[in-house]
């Protein structure tokens, strides 16, 4: 099996054209996504060996979302297949001040439905070195709770590195329910990845000075709760994203990155927003890959600042930004002119 795993649902993102509002739409756009499958297919496009755990149903869009899958170099060997039905994401593609909103239509999902007896997680995980999963896949039902435990416990027991994007949505589960299980998550994981209301919401932990819908934002406040989640949970590194929202159409963008000893904040973007979706996904994964190609702290932040970046100039849930596009850019070379 792959060096590095990563499991969760793989949906249909449905997006009205051209930034039209919902009530608009006569045609939808279709993508094939979600979190962990943006991290898998990313680190695939780098050049890493990676595979992806979920459960698809036996029709047409399953088959699609596998295809989409190895198209990018994902290992499939591992995606069980049954159930009724592919989980979806209606998209609504904000811009200037009216903001993008999200409708989830993923109740009773093949995913949502999955159980453990689906997956041989010591089978899957024998020769792995890292695992990640995000606090997405907990949130869609009792049993993909259990499923992640599970995943978690195993592969802790194989040895493997476990990271997880704290990634709350407020939409699947309650701050309450939120809370009780990533706390008790966190017990496996090493690398911990998520902004300011993931660590908030999720954690207990909350930046102070920091207010991103005012563009403001304090590094002593998250210098200090790193610390916190380091010393409560003896994370090996933490990482978060720093998005300033001037509007739906502008961000600034720049990434914080604490490997147990030393903080290190990436330069800022300011990206006109294509897609949004994906980014933080997208900074996992250049995380990710920073780490298991033994990159420097300062390295690793630059990768995966860029990377992330790149990603919300791209339409769709997958970040098609190759390694040559974020080393390119890593370089310092934002200007955007054209390669002829």
């Amino acid at each position: 099996m792959s060096k590095i795993i990563t499991m969760g649902e793989m949906m249909m993102r449905f997006m009205p054209p051209a930034h039209q509002k919902f009530e608009q739409a006569s045609t939808f756009e279709a993508y094939y996504g979600g979190d962990e499958s943006i991290v898998a297919s990313s680190l695939a496009r780098f050049g890493l060996d990676v595979g992806y755990i979920t459960k698809l149903p036996k029709n047409a869009f399953g088959d699609i979302a596998v295809g989409h899958l190895k198209m990018n170099n994902v290992n499939t060997s591992a995606i069980a297949r049954g159930g009724n039905r592919i989980g979806i994401n209606y998209y609504e593609n904000g811009v200037s001040m009216r903001p993008s909103k999200v409708i989830y239509d993923r109740a009773n999902s093949a995913f949502a439905e999955a159980d453990v007896d689906d997956f041989d997680f010591d089978e899957i995980f024998d020769g792995a070195e890292w695992f990640h999963v995000s606090g997405i896949t907990p949130a869609l039902s009792d049993k993909s709770e259990r499923l992640t435990e599970t995943a978690m416990k195993v592969a802790k027991k194989h040895g493997l590195t476990v990271s997880c994007d704290l990634n709350y949505r407020r939409k699947l589960w309650s701050p309450e329910r939120a809370k009780k299980v990533m706390t008790r998550l966190m017990e496996y994981v090493d690398v911990c990845i998520g902004n300011e209301e993931d660590a908030d919401i999720t954690l207990g932990f909350r930046p102070s000075g920091t207010d991103v819908f005012k563009g403001q934002l304090c590094l002593d406040g998250y210098y200090e709760i790193f610390r916190q989640m380091k010393d409560r949970f003896g994370f090996s590194s933490i990482g978060t994203t720093l998005r300033e929202s001037h509007s739906a159409s502008d961000n600034g963008w720049s990434v914080l990155v604490y490997d147990g000893k030393e903080f290190c904040n990436s330069r800022k973007y300011e990206i006109h927003l294509i897609d949004r979706g994906g980014g933080g996904a997208s900074f996992a994964a250049g995380m990710i890959y920073g780490i298991n190609t033994g990159m420097d702290l300062k390295n690793i932040t630059e990768f995966a600042a860029a990377t992330s970046a790149l990603k919300q100039t791209i339409s769709g849930d997958f970040n098609l930004a190759s390694l040559d596009d974020v080393l390119t850019l890593c370089g310092g070379d934002a200007s955007g002119r054209v390669q002829r």
